[in-house]
């Protein structure tokens, strides 16, 4: 079996109300993959608020594409590193890594498919059904805004969701987070997520502020490239640290276990070079006694978290509209049962690429 041909697109996905508050619409960059025996892998990555689409799309096209034409599919690990030893003036963080992973993603699509089994299942799985946390409360959003979003997770089942707290008075944050809890009532547990904005100083004191909350994490403490600043911070504050939307690959995640500088690890599918480096970092984190929370893209995320034994939850963004993919899982009771349709089971509706297809 050969790679014959690998297709591109840049989609342009409208959000959602009240996500719309905040953003306009997501970019995904959707690779298909064509052999000589007719099978085919889809395979996508999410530039979350549109950055940077079509440059991963150029990159794909232009350094990533030449290296699978010709080759064997069924060989994803040496694909994989094919891919990521190439162009060695460019690291696979950012752009370059969302190029790999949307094909890494339909690689191995087309081997599920090609054994007619479901990538959890191909894994090793631990589960068929997966917790998730509802996931929003952006800055743009009043207080009655995230109060309506997280009831609409909690209408889902979920027993917990996620705010972020951008508001440079961290009183204010502490105000609309216990706004939230008092709406949303004990039987939800919250999380927080600061996105990078502060200093290490001003969050450890934000979230002590927040301690009588009992909140499941304090996400993104400090800038992800500040590992020394993520371990002090994990230190010095009573809430667990999550962190890792914003890291890339299992050495970054390396450092991270060492330092203790997070007590959950969240890597992206769609950032992290796609699912095989994303399960090196799930076993990575199991070794040294931490849960794995992938973050966003819950639709694929399932595949990974179904086989991680140390998997907590995903992150259950409604950032799709109904009209995307085809049979997008379902969040019931607050869980999400596992595809079982070979591959990682998504696929986009006949007229998606017609409809959302940048122009």
């Amino acid at each position: 079996m050969k790679v014959t041909s690998i297709e591109t697109a840049v989609l342009h996905v409208p959000c959602p109300r009240p996500m719309s508050l905040e953003f306009k619409d997501h970019r995904m960059v959707a690779a298909f993959i064509d052999t000589d025996e007719g099978v085919r892998g889809f395979g996508y990555t999410l530039a979350f608020g549109g950055g940077g689409a079509e440059a991963i799309q150029v990159y794909l096209e232009t350094r990533l594409k030449p290296l699978l034409i010709g080759e064997d599919p069924r060989m994803v690990g040496k694909l994989w590193d094919k891919m990521f030893r190439a162009d060695r003036g460019i690291r696979r963080v950012g752009l370059a890594g969302y190029g790999v992973a949307a094909l890494d993603i339909a690689l191995w699509d087309l081997v599920g498919k090609i054994a007619g089994q479901p990538l959890f299942r191909m894994w090793g799985a631990v589960t068929d059904r997966v917790e998730a946390y509802g996931s929003g409360g952006w800055a743009n959003y009043a207080v009655d805004d995230i109060i309506a979003e997280g009831r609409f997770y909690t209408g889902h089942g979920c027993r917990y969701y996620k705010m972020k707290i951008h508001d440079p008075d961290p009183r204010k944050n502490v105000a609309r987070v216990e706004a939230v809890k008092k709406a949303l009532g004990d039987g939800v547990q919250l999380m927080v997520d600061v996105n990078q904005k502060l200093d290490v100083l001003t969050t450890i004191k934000q979230a002590q502020m927040l301690e009588h909350l009992d909140l499941v994490w304090y996400e993104e403490p400090v800038l992800a490239d500040d590992y020394a600043g993520l371990a002090e911070v994990a230190r010095s504050i009573k809430t667990p640290v999550a962190t890792g939307e914003n890291h890339y690959t299992r050495f970054e995640f390396k450092e991270l276990c060492e330092r203790r500088a997070a007590r959950y690890l969240m890597p992206d599918i769609c950032r992290a070079n796609g699912f095989s480096e994303t399960l090196k970092i799930g076993h990575l984190a199991a070794a040294h006694g931490l849960m794995v929370s992938p973050h966003v893209v819950h639709e694929i995320s399932l595949q990974v978290a179904a086989a991680l034994p140390n998997a907590f939850l995903v992150e259950y963004m409604n950032w799709a509209p109904d009209d995307l993919f085809i049979d997008l899982p379902k969040c019931e009771n607050g869980w999400f049962r596992v595809p079982e349709r070979p591959g990682h089971g998504l696929m986009l509706t006949p007229d998606a690429l017609k409809k959302y297809k940048a122009s």
